[in-house]
């Protein structure tokens, strides 16, 4: 009698504390919603930066220099996660960059809020820095590109066809010839709407003769997120292939990297699974 007594009611202990059954349901209770809450929205902002520094971060398209490709108002998503296994800007790529020598000193400056400032350097909403620009890769380390009269555009003496060049656009302008060999570390870029992009050709006088360090790239532009009447991915043309490319180099680094990545992380979630069993 005394024992079932004992397991019904639960242990009063030997202290005079309370039962150890009251500890259990105290232990068992929840705390309420309005509590969790800043933790969660915390956990949330910490996610949502660690998200836009090393993996993907949105961008507002501000300017008309690659329609039709993009169109000002749209929010593309930059991929900033393959430079860290080594993969660099490719031909035809479509990429968001620093500024590399002022080339938006002439551009009129947009003047967010404090909080428009703030949830753009967590990532909530699209860079609002000024200083980045978006244009296409045409030529990489070692390329020759050239232009004459309309065009077409040559890297390596071999014409692209450019299905992506805003209609009614030459591929070249005729008032602005010129051929540049590609120094290694650097890209030549130009953006979709030829006679409405301040792009590489026009900045040949600068420190870099038109030329974008490629440690000024953020990252590739891999899809249009916004509006969702909009949404489409940003591939690249494969008239680039018969320029030269070799598109197995290009992702060997990333493949490589990844691959020697994987044996790591395997044998983490193992280890993991052990403890978990122990």
């Amino acid at each position: 009698m005394g024992n079932s007594a004992v397991a019904a009611g639960g242990s009063t202990g030997t202290d005079g504390g309370e039962p150890d059954g009251a500890r259990g349901a105290g232990r068992g209770r929840r705390r309420p919603f309005w509590k969790e809450l800043p933790i969660l929205i915390g956990v949330a902002l910490v996610l949502a930066l660690v998200i836009k520094t090393f993996f993907v971060q949105a961008f507002s398209i501000p300017s008309e220099s690659m329609q039709n490709t993009l169109q000002p108002g749209d929010r593309v998503l930059v991929d900033k996660l393959t430079p860290w296994f080594g993969s660099q800007p490719e031909r035809g790529e479509v990429v968001v960059f620093h500024d590399p020598d002022d080339w938006l000193k002439d551009e009129p400056t947009a003047s967010p809020n404090a909080v428009q400032k703030a949830l753009s350097f967590i990532g909530i909403l699209p860079s609002a820095d000024e200083h980045d620009l978006i244009k296409r890769v045409i030529g990489v380390a070692g390329d020759t590109v050239e232009c004459k009269g309309t065009g077409p555009v040559r890297v390596n003496g071999k014409p692209l066809v450019e299905p992506y060049v805003q209609p009614g656009n030459t591929p070249c302008t005729a008032n602005l010839e010129f051929k540049v060999t590609v120094p290694k570390g650097s890209m030549w870029v130009m953006g979709d709407h030829r006679q409405n992009s301040a792009d590489s050709r026009y900045h040949q006088q600068d420190k870099h003769h038109g030329f974008v360090p490629v440690d000024e790239a953020v990252g590739r532009a891999f899809v249009v997120a916004w509006p969702v009447t909009r949404w489409a991915t940003l591939p690249v043309s494969g008239t680039f292939d018969r320029a030269g490319v070799n598109t197995t180099a290009a992702l060997a680094p990333g493949a490589l990297s990844l691959a020697g990545a994987a044996p790591a992380l395997l044998w983490r979630r193992r280890r993991r699974a052990t403890a978990r069993d122990v």
